[in-house]
């Protein structure tokens, strides 16, 4: 058996014999962390996420400045919502490797997620620093500030994005609310339409659209906007309440 048979067997998805084979060469060599790292990763992609645990952490006793481990560990830590967890994780990765802004982004996440906002905010700044350029961090920003009410930094960060990733709708859509959370109903309404512009599948900018126009009194836009979202795949529930909405409105405008 071979290392070559065990990658092999791991493309191949059959995890349990690459398991084996890694297992094997690791008798000759059990001092070398990047054959726990692979024997971790079989264990993850079976779901034995304890037995992936336990083979990352002796890959960061034989290696601590192996970048991967704690990239691979920290996906099971934030499957499986353990945010303690993985911060002390990233952190010691860091304490390790400093320049990695990989890991510095993978805490920022797990800040994120634990709540802890004003902690993300300093390590995704500290990554823009040394990666201006970075556009998932920006967008990671702008959630965080739009999470914190901060809707100016939000529309900041968002419009960053559009420089790098000008084609995602969803983009087009997140600047949008902070638009009109920032009471700029005329720029949400026109970042919902280029969300729709982008992808004209892209059914919740329809509903966004159709509230602002109605808002605004644009009834037969309104109106507009509303049939087209109720044709796509939405709960009847909330499609019949669409439809009454747009009965009133209709009646309203004939007085």
């Amino acid at each position: 058996m071979s290392i070559d048979k065990a990658l092999e067997f791991y493309k191949k998805g059959e995890y349990e014999k690459a398991i084996d084979n890694f297992s094997v060469v690791l008798e000759k060599s059990p001092d070398n962390a990047e054959l726990y790292n692979n024997i971790a990763l079989c264990y993850a992609n079976i779901g034995d996420y304890d037995k992936a645990e336990k083979n990352y952490l002796k890959a960061n006793e034989l290696n601590p400045k192996l970048a991967e481990v704690y990239i691979n560990l920290a996906d099971i830590y934030y499957r499986q919502k353990e945010m303690g967890k993985g911060e002390n994780l990233m952190c010691g990765g860091i304490a390790e490797i400093p320049d990695n802004l990989v890991l510095r982004h993978y805490l920022a996440r797990f800040y994120m997620e634990d709540a802890k906002l004003d902690l993300a905010i300093d390590e995704l700044e500290y990554i823009l620093e040394k990666q201006p350029e970075n556009y998932d961090v920006y967008y990671d920003l702008a959630k965080v500030h739009f999470e914190l009410g901060n809707y100016a930094c939000a529309i900041e960060n968002f419009e960053n994005v559009l420089e790098y990733k000008s084609e995602n709708p969803w983009i087009y859509f997140y600047l949008g609310e902070a638009y009109e959370a920032n009471d700029e109903i005329d720029k949400a309404l026109s970042n919902y339409l280029k969300a729709i512009a982008h992808n004209d599948s892209f059914s919740p900018a329809y509903k966004k659209a159709a509230i602002l126009f109605l808002a605004r009194g644009d009834y037969e836009d309104a109106i507009e906007y509303f049939e087209d979202y109720i044709n796509f795949d939405i709960p009847k529930e909330e499609a019949d309440k669409i439809r009454e909405l747009t009965e009133r409105i209709k009646k309203k405008q004939n007085g």
